[in-house]
């Protein structure tokens, strides 16, 4: 199981009591970014693109800490940035398992086998190691700008497997993605020994320099139809971090509106509104986020088009996990989605095979934009 069963109890517990209270706006995982500053400049990403002087800040134990209280959802990701640069990173993980908060701590891994030397971690059911992987060697050095960063996530992820760590991987998919290879790479990720994936489509930063690899929202339908298509032998070994109703929303046999109030984002600047990805203001409190927000203006429903090909996880699974537990239902979709995880597509199978006679790899999508020379010379400075 790719969860433990004391993390499923808990975010139950917590939604259960939650709509007993009459709550419809609740935040399910806490998303705290204490830094932007990275070791990476991958081209999808819009947090590094700060000036320098915001990448020097970082936030305060003391802030992070009282941000955790205010907002009170069970679980804490902490992204970036690379939150292994921070400072107090291992006393901010100590502190949120003091609290009982399971932590999803997002890492490049390129510092994470020293750290782990080093003894900055413990072991424990509440802290997992979110490793940023987009694929197999060659697409994912492509998707970060550096070569050998594959090789170098793979092995810290092996030893800290070996050295009871729960890990999980976090991938992003672009325009130009080859569903058999990314298959090949679930594979891999199992035979690493990790406990779950987590994958997403990715989202189109303003202050991305790639604004051309995001994916729209029908491409992302058949996309992940192709991955998680039944073909013997293929998917059932794989095991996913996440809800089973989120996947079968990317494949399009759901349909959710965004709840951005469900991973609400703490940073260097204060809660974010309205979410994750968009940069609509900033409150003081939680209390304020909440209270203030102009919930309405985002969603798909809302007509708001910044929100219409959007589909990433941070704003749709708390969606999918607010309708599990809101009836019988929504239960018992979860638990067949859980059980029944084979997916028959005749139709996306043809198309599966029709993807191994095209062109792919990181570079073929690009070639067609005329990018490709430009991201190769940015991966060749760094």
């Amino acid at each position: 199981m790719p969860v433990p069963i004391s993390q499923m109890y808990t975010v139950a517990s917590y939604v259960l009591r939650r709509k007993l209270r009459g709550h419809d706006q609740y935040p399910l995982v806490l998303m705290l970014e204490p830094l932007f500053r990275c070791n990476l400049a991958c081209a999808g990403c819009g947090k590094i693109q700060y000036p320098p002087h915001v990448l020097k800040r970082e936030l305060t134990l003391e802030q992070c800490l009282r941000a955790v209280d205010e907002c009170g959802a069970p679980m804490v990701s902490i992204p970036g940035g690379e939150p292994l640069m921070y400072g107090p990173i291992t006393e901010l993980v100590e502190a949120l398992v003091a609290r009982r908060k399971y932590v999803y701590l997002c890492t490049n891994a390129l510092l994470l086998a020293e750290r782990i030397e080093a003894g900055a971690f413990t072991p424990s059911k509440y802290l997992t190691f979110s490793v940023h992987m987009d694929g197999l060697a060659e697409h994912h050095d492509f998707a970060v700008c550096r070569e050998g960063v594959y090789e170098k996530a793979a092995a810290a992820i092996r030893l800290a497997v070996e050295r009871g760590f729960r890990v999980t991987t976090n991938t992003t998919l672009f325009e130009g993605t080859d569903p058999n290879a990314v298959r090949a790479f679930f594979d891999a990720m199992m035979d690493l020994g990790v406990e779950g994936m987590m994958v997403s489509p990715g989202y189109a930063y303003d202050k991305a320099p790639d604004q051309q690899s995001f994916l729209k929202r029908q491409r992302t339908h058949e996309l992940f139809e192709m991955i998680l298509a039944n073909r013997a032998g293929g998917r059932r070994r794989w095991r996913f971090n996440q809800s089973p109703l989120f996947l079968e929303y990317l494949m399009g046999r759901r349909d959710y509106e965004c709840t951005p109030w469900g991973n609400p984002t703490y940073n260097i600047f204060g809660w974010q509104k309205p979410c994750y990805l968009l940069q609509d203001g900033y409150a003081e409190t939680f209390d304020e986020l909440m209270a203030e927000t102009r919930w309405d203006d985002y969603g798909r429903a809302s007509g708001n088009p910044q929100c219409q090909q959007c589909m990433v996880h941070c704003g749709h699974e708390p969606s999918a996990v607010h309708h599990t537990f809101s009836s019988f239902g929504g239960m018992w979709s979860t638990v067949k989605a859980m059980i029944f995880n084979r997916y028959a597509s005749p139709a996306a199978l043809q198309r599966l095979e029709e993807e191994e006679t095209k062109p792919h790899g990181p570079m073929a999508h690009l070639v067609q934009l005329g990018m490709a020379a430009d991201l190769e010379d940015k991966a060749g400075a760094a």
